[in-house]
């Protein structure tokens, strides 16, 4: 579904026995909502509607009744993740005199798609240590839809050093709260070696990353306050006495809209 769609559809309630059925009314209740994890009391609504389906009464047949939220704004997209995620789902309430209510919850999917965005200029940085090692690296551009590609190249302008074998990480750095307060945990979401053995001077090693061959997301910045979502391309280098040199490059990741 996408955000700006309408969210309807059918409630069908189908009696075990045939027999007549008393209740004191029938709701529907849309809701947006986010969890954290290991913290039930941080759990928060940004979205709640309601509908009386139907008023207190009896039936003695299966019902099927139809409900319509429209023009609804749906303005996060749907999200799970390691810590949190963004939930939109329906929840019908049957009430009843004497016992507990009869409560049914369905989830559905939002997707958030963007136009397309205009190219970026290439994204060129340097990794060096005096006298020892000095790199050029650049990618293409910085932002990628889901099922983009990557290309990038990576110039040793000057190696002294052994070079065991060099490595691209997709990392995705997931982001709870804001300031002192914030916590962050990152996953590796892909890694792949793209270098095996010692570069000499001069030398320059191809990059291609395709995108849709990994479970991603968009970015997601600062939502509802409560999270964001980052994604890095972390490009490194492994020595032969196993010393590690690395360079981290955010990216920003969005979803295409549908052609």
């Amino acid at each position: 579904m996408q955000s700006d769609d309408d969210v309807s559809g059918r409630v069908e309630i189908r009696l075990k026995k045939a027999k007549k059925f008393d209740h004191t009314g029938i709701k529907l209740e849309l809701f947006g909502r986010i969890e954290m994890y290991g913290d039930k009391s941080q759990t928060s609504d940004f979205l709640s509607m309601s509908r009386d389906l139907e008023g207190p009464g009896a039936f003695s047949e299966d019902k099927s009744l139809t409900f319509a939220f429209a023009r609804v704004e749906k303005p996060y997209e749907t999200y799970s993740g390691i810590n949190c995620r963004v939930r939109y789902f329906i929840k019908v309430t049957i009430g009843k005199n004497y016992a507990s209510n009869i409560m049914r919850e369905l989830d559905f999917c939002v997707q958030n798609s963007a136009e397309e965005m205009e190219s970026t200029a290439p994204l060129k940085m340097e990794v060096g240590i005096e006298e020892c090692l000095h790199i050029e690296f650049e990618y293409n551009k910085q932002r990628y839809h889901l099922r983009d590609c990557i290309v990038g190249k990576v110039y040793f302008l000057l190696v002294r050093i052994r070079i065991k074998y060099m490595e691209v990480a997709i990392i995705k750095r997931e982001v709870i709260g804001s300031g002192t307060n914030a916590t962050t945990e990152n996953e590796t979401v892909a890694k792949f070696e793209v270098m095996d053995g010692a570069p000499v001077r001069g030398e320059n090693i191809p990059i291609r990353v395709y995108l849709s061959a990994y479970d991603l997301t968009p970015s997601l910045q600062n939502v509802n306050n409560r999270f964001s979502v980052k994604y890095y391309l972390n490009l490194v280098l492994v020595d032969e006495e196993d010393r590690r040199y690395f360079k981290q490059q955010e990216i920003i990741l969005w979803r295409r809209a549908s052609t």
